[in-house]
């Protein structure tokens, strides 16, 4: 096999030319035969197969570099650099990971996890080139999804006006998860339709580059051509945005055929200043289910290579989503008002069932987080109900959008983020880890998190009856399903008492309750246990806290512990020790959550045993606290009879 003999990029350069089809092929089979074990981004990998080998032949590695932005797209630059081997234990725990990763090898020259970021922090890399008076070639891989975030165009535009020399590489699928939407992917639309226009462009800057006064004569074509773009049809503009940014436009080219990439990125790289390469792509190319329906396989599970059939669980619950997707149309059905927003993930939150049902209230806004908040607030300045459906570690990216355009004006925007806690295989840069801590300092905001899946409309509703900001919290998956409990009505700030016990409080968040529920049964059997069980409750509330309940159980119980997927630093548990302590409530509390580490990608369930987040973990922390505290009211009454 060609692949085996490839260890470096050095190695690809070596290769006689019908090696590299024969390389193709062999990366294609490696990806789609790897995802149909571990899961991954199949689809966009399939799509640049031929621009990263092309990459790869042109580029002198590691001194030149290429930043992948999402790096969703970087499994065939991590099998051509030395990661072959380790490639059967991608996105699994203590293996490679799905995305870039600094710490994973010198050739993954910046960490990426989220969509836009490529232009900038290339254009970094850059000037550090310059300054240091290097002349490395640095190249950003840019996907035309990526185009919706508002990062991106900061980014061309700075460095149009720099002018340093720089590669963007826009690979145009038409697709980021769900198709493109916005006036950018129209535009693109009818760039792909210039390929002839361009390569004569071109033909013509060489020969004129061949002749006396030639690079007169090519400033003054350029000049006369962007001059007369204004004046043509509207086909004849299409370029202006790139070339009035300070960037010389190329393409669109094919992203599958070698020799074309390879000439053309050789070109790019004799250019001075910023070059933009459009290169059309097919997502899942070489997989026919993956071409036909590159959605489900933009990052999918594990399925059947024959046939492409994802894997289905037994018994597979509802998940969290399902119950938000079936809540909006609840809400939707009884309220004109509400709408719903999402930044280019209505499959992933389920927000395009609402779409189907609803489609002049629902608005895909494309990679643009930031966009998506402050059009909400806006929305809802003008008396609509926007409910704004983004993963938790998408939304860090609106930050200044939550606070400056909806909690400093007491705006009724709801924000339902998915994926709040743990999320498994995509690792740190996906981790909901963090949005209790971000969410709960702004004034005005109300946090909830449900235990199960019944729970979510009740939120959902309570949500969008408030005059303010609110935040639904859940988590990627399922609830454990095992406990029958009725969910009884939302009240505003209050838990739910789900087990009366003694010596011991749970207050357990969101889908925490269950790991609660079963270790208090698991207390019963447990050896060298003294009987006792705890008391627990279901808080539902991050903010504002129950506080009648909090001081309760600070006279009625010897220990509070705290429960959440959700960093501990500034979490629910802060919460709760800042409360009694601005009280002076002596109490003994202590919390389990997620240490200050970036949490590694890995399974879930391996996750949530690690941070002790399991049943038996807490099961026996509970046995520990209690034998603890009962140590203690003994000593203290042997004191007083003393």
């Amino acid at each position: 096999m060609v692949i085996e003999g490839i260890e470096r990029p050095a190695d690809v350069k070596a290769l006689a030319r019908p090696q590299l089809d024969v390389l193709a092929r062999e990366i294609r089979d490696m990806l789609v035969v790897t995802c149909s074990r571990n899961g991954g981004h199949l689809a966009p990998n399939l799509g640049v197969v031929e621009l990263t080998i092309a990459l790869h032949r042109v580029l002198d590695l590691p001194p030149d570099k290429i930043v992948w932005d999402v790096s969703h797209q970087c499994y065939v630059h991590k099998l051509l650099t030395g990661r072959r081997e380790r490639f059967h234990t991608l996105r699994q725990g203590g293996g490679i990971s799905g995305f870039s990763m600094r710490s994973e090898s010198e050739f993954d020259v910046f960490g990426a996890g989220h969509a836009s970021t490529s232009v900038s922090s290339g254009l970094g890399m850059a000037i550090a080139r310059d300054l240091a008076g290097r002349d490395e070639t640095i190249v950003a891989v840019l996907g035309d999804g990526a185009l919706t975030g508002g990062l991106a165009y900061e980014a061309i535009n700075n460095a149009g006006q720099l002018g340093s020399n720089f590669i963007v590489i826009l690979n145009d699928n038409e697709m980021s998860i769900a198709p493109n939407v916005g006036s950018i992917a129209s535009y693109l639309s009818i760039l792909r339709s210039k390929r002839f226009a361009n390569a004569a462009r071109e033909k013509a800057r060489n020969v004129l580059h061949r002749l006396p006064f030639g690079r007169m004569a090519r400033k003054a074509f350029t000049a006369a051509e962007m001059g007369a773009m204004h004046f043509v049809s509207p086909a004849e503009k299409t370029t202006v945005i790139f070339e009035e940014l300070g960037f010389r436009y190329m393409g669109p080219v094919d992203g599958h055929n070698i020799d074309a990439l390879v000439q053309a990125i050789g070109i790019a790289k004799g250019i001075g200043g910023p070059v933009l390469l459009h290169v059309r792509t097919i997502k899942g190319k070489g997989y026919e289910p993956a071409e036909k329906d590159s959605r489900t396989f933009h990052g999918c599970g594990a399925f059947d290579v024959e046939n492409g059939k994802l894997e289905v669980k037994p018994n597979a619950r509802p998940t969290f989503s399902d119950a938000f997707a079936d809540a909006m149309n609840v809400v939707a059905a009884k309220d004109q008002r509400v709408i719903g927003i999402t930044a280019a993930m209505p499959d992933g939150t389920k927000l395009a069932k609402f779409g189907k049902k609803f489609p002049e209230r629902f608005f895909d806004v494309g990679i643009a987080e930031a966009h998506a908040v402050c059009f909400a607030a806006g929305a809802a300045s003008a008396g609509l109900k926007p409910v704004c459906a983004i993963y938790s570690t998408f939304l860090q990216r609106a930050y200044d959008q939550v606070v400056h355009d909806v909690c400093v004006q007491e705006l009724p925007v709801v924000f339902c983020m998915d994926r709040a806690g743990l999320v498994g295989d995509d690792g740190p840069t996906h981790m909901g880890l963090y949005d209790i801590a971000y969410l709960r300092a702004l004034p005005g905001m109300t946090i909830m998190a449900p235990r199960c899946e019944e729970e979510v409309l009740p939120m959902l509703e309570h949500a969008l009856s408030l005059e303010g900001p609110a935040a639904i919290r859940y988590p990627r998956g399922s609830s454990a399903g095992r406990h029958e409990d009725p969910v009884s009505p939302i009240e505003h700030g209050k838990s739910e008492v789900l087990r009366h016990g003694e010596g011991v409080a749970v207050l357990a968040l969101g889908n925490t309750v269950d790991v609660a529920l079963d270790a208090y049964e698991l207390l019963a059997t447990l050896r060298g246990h003294n009987g006792r069980r705890p008391t627990v409750v279901n808080a539902r509330f991050a903010r504002p806290l129950d506080e009648g309940l909090l001081e309760e159980l600070a006279r009625t119980h010897e220990c509070v512990v705290t429960l959440e997927e959700h960093a501990l630093a500034g979490g629910y548990g802060s919460a709760v020790v800042e409360w009694y302590s601005d009280r002076g409530i002596a109490v003994r509390v202590e919390r389990v959550g997620i240490p200050s580490v970036l949490v590694q990608h890995d399974t879930q369930p391996r996750q949530r045993v690690k941070f002790g987040l399991s049943a038996e973990l807490l099961a026996e922390r509970i046995a520990q606290a209690s034998r603890e505290g009962s140590s203690r009211t003994s000593d203290a009454a042997q004191s007083l009879r003393e």
